[in-house]
């Protein structure tokens, strides 16, 4: 073990033995033989926690990436392959401390090292798995070892990661798709790993010389990883479902740029959520005041009641002190990640004149959200444009209103902090707005900036809007609108033709999105609940008077609505009332 061996007879062997130790001295191989006859004695299974020990590694990795790996059941994990040693000692350990069924894909030399090798399946991975016949042995074992349920780990490079003249990049050569035909085989779901980092410049240049250079320094690589802070990535488990229609060229390329799109996540959210310096928020209005202005709201503004709760919808003269207070809390709501005007309450001179649509807790005593509705017809009728909050992000044409014709501009959304545990205050608001639909029918259409915060890493955000722009958009109305403060999108995406593909996949968004985030969230729910209605995202804008945050502009035509989902929220009476005054007028038009 750790030995450099001269293909020579024994008598040769004797009189070349002060070159093979000079060998093994150069090269390292010394050192770790060393290091490996000092390390703790221990079972086979802490093997790698024991090494990382004695090269003081630390390993940083989330709980919440951890937790993403599945405690049973067969399971394929793929890792990028920086390093050459350090990362399959980390991503052995990692798992031991999930569950003990682990096997390796790894190379024939280290199925020398005894403590390894009931862990590991040897193969030879000198240029790659593909094309070599004696590696059928090792996949045949590594297909028993999915089929009994286990985990099998691959390097699906079979090198490691290298300078790339022609892209100019450090990273993984071509996949092996021999990580496909296992894929494909087992049926096992697929783990992506990403391991930040890369060899030394020394490294680098050897290998541009001579790849069997490269491989000489991956000693010396190991022992220079001493003493530092290895990070691990790990993103959701991709299941077979997903992958079973792509050929294994395309299947390979897919879980390659799913492990290298783990690379674009950012620091974590806590560090870059904070609100802008600003004024104190004001204090709560009192709920005696708050429920003396509810009570007066006449009966046939209650739009929607849910038990102890109620959806009112109000003129700001109807409700002065309820409108301080939704200022109030939509400040407070909107600092809490990181947004917010700054100012002691969130109010601006649209308030004024646009329709208040909030949820009450009658036992309470409190508002625990609301919206905010603009009546298009009437106020383009009253101010023109310059009428409309969403004039003050987005530039439209004259024709866009012909095309819109009488429309709800929604905005300003929001449900206070302790309720927002729960999707039932969102769906009380919805419903809210449904029955408002409902008493006023002529308005098929709802449109407003739906926002994706800084919570969000910057690589999210931008495949959150390359989707929406190439999948759930409308041409030719997206060209009568344009964004005062356009979000700069360079080409799109990760590289990959298979996941570009697929944009049109709100699953495969939700799961992007979800990797790239150190929380695993998806997309934001009030972006997935306009899609659900057949929303078409427009435009996007940098609101720099709103922390920075992604407006889109939103359309949604209830009349193409499903309708069970339009009953959902309008009733079945009101759905029914609704369509059936515009099948009345799309006939009348159509004579």
């Amino acid at each position: 073990m750790f030995r450099f061996r001269f293909k020579q007879k024994p008598l040769a062997q004797r009189a070349l033995f002060p070159l093979q130790r000079g060998t093994e001295y150069l090269l390292a191989l010394d050192k770790c033989r060393r290091m490996y006859a000092h390390l703790p004695e221990g079972p086979p299974e802490n093997f790698c926690a024991r090494a990382l020990d004695a090269l003081h590694v630390k390993l940083r990795v989330s709980p919440g990436d951890l937790a993403r790996i599945p405690v049973r059941g067969p399971l394929i994990v793929v890792a990028n392959h920086p390093f050459g040693a350090v990362e399959g000692l980390a991503l052995l350990s990692l798992l031991q401390q999930v569950r003990p069924d682990i096997c390796v894909l790894a190379n024939s030399l280290l199925h020398r090292i005894p403590e390894l090798r009931l862990s590991m399946i040897a193969v030879d991975l000198f240029g790659g798995f593909d094309g070599k016949h004696k590696n059928v042995g090792g996949l045949r074992k590594g297909l028993r070892q999915l089929a009994q349920g286990g985990v099998l780990v691959i390097f699906p490079a079979g090198e490691v990661s290298h300078l790339n003249l022609s892209r100019a990049a450090i990273d993984d050569p071509p996949w092996s798709q021999s990580l496909a035909r296992l894929v494909r085989a087992s049926s096992a779901p697929v783990l992506p790993v990403y391991f930040p980092g890369r060899n030394s410049l020394v490294f680098q240049v050897m290998g541009l010389i001579h790849p069997v250079l490269r491989t000489a320094m991956l000693p010396h690589e190991l022992l220079n990883k001493r003493m530092r802070s290895l990070e691990v990535r790990i993103g959701f488990p991709i299941a077979f479902r997903r992958l079973h229609t792509m050929s294994n060229a395309d299947m390979t390329d897919y879980l390659r740029s799913k492990t290298y799109l783990l690379r674009q996540r950012g620091q974590p959210v806590a560090a870059r959520t904070q609100a802008r310096p600003g004024e104190s928020i004001r204090p709560p209005i009192s709920a005696e005041l708050l429920e003396k202005e509810v009570l007066a709201i006449p009966p046939a503004q209650c739009l929607f009641e849910s038990g102890s709760y109620q959806v009112f919808c109000a003129a700001s003269g109807q409700i002065p002190q309820v409108l301080l207070e939704i200022g109030r809390l939509r400040e407070l709501t909107f600092r809490g990640v990181g947004e917010g005007t700054g100012r002691a309450l969130d109010l601006d001179p649209f308030d004024a004149y646009y329709t208040h649509l909030f949820a009450w807790q009658r036992e309470t005593r409190e508002i625990i959200g609301a919206y905010r509705l603009g009546r298009s017809d009437e106020i383009l009728a009253a101010a023109g444009p310059q009428g409309l909050y969403t004039n003050t992000l987005f530039r439209y044409r004259p024709e866009f209103f012909n095309e819109l014709g009488p429309a709800l501009e929604l905005g300003r959304s929001f449900v206070q902090p302790k309720y927002q545990k729960s999707y039932n205050p969102l769906m009380l608001l919805w419903k809210g707005i449904g029955r408002f639909v409902a008493k006023n029918p002529q308005y098929a259409k709802l449109f407003g900036p739906v926002s994706i915060s800084r919570e969000y890493q910057p690589a999210s955000r931008k495949w959150m809007v390359s989707t929406l722009v190439d999948a759930y958009s409308i041409p030719e109305l997206a060209r009568m609108v344009k964004a005062r403060r356009p979000l700069r999108l360079k080409e799109n995406r990760f590289g990959c033709k298979e996941i570009n593909k697929m944009t049109s996949d709100f699953d495969e968004m939700e799961l992007v999105v979800a990797d790239l985030e150190a929380d695993g969230k998806g997309v934001p729910v009030l972006l997935r609940q306009y899609l659900s209605l057949g929303g078409r995202y427009l435009a996007f804008n940098v609101d720099e008077d709103f922390s920075d945050v992604l407006d889109g502009l939103v359309l949604v035509d209830l009349r193409q609505t499903d309708r069970k989902t339009l009953e959902r929220y309008c009733g079945r009476a009101g759905a029914a009332e609704f369509l059936a005054l515009h099948e009345h007028r799309d006939l009348a038009e159509g004579f």
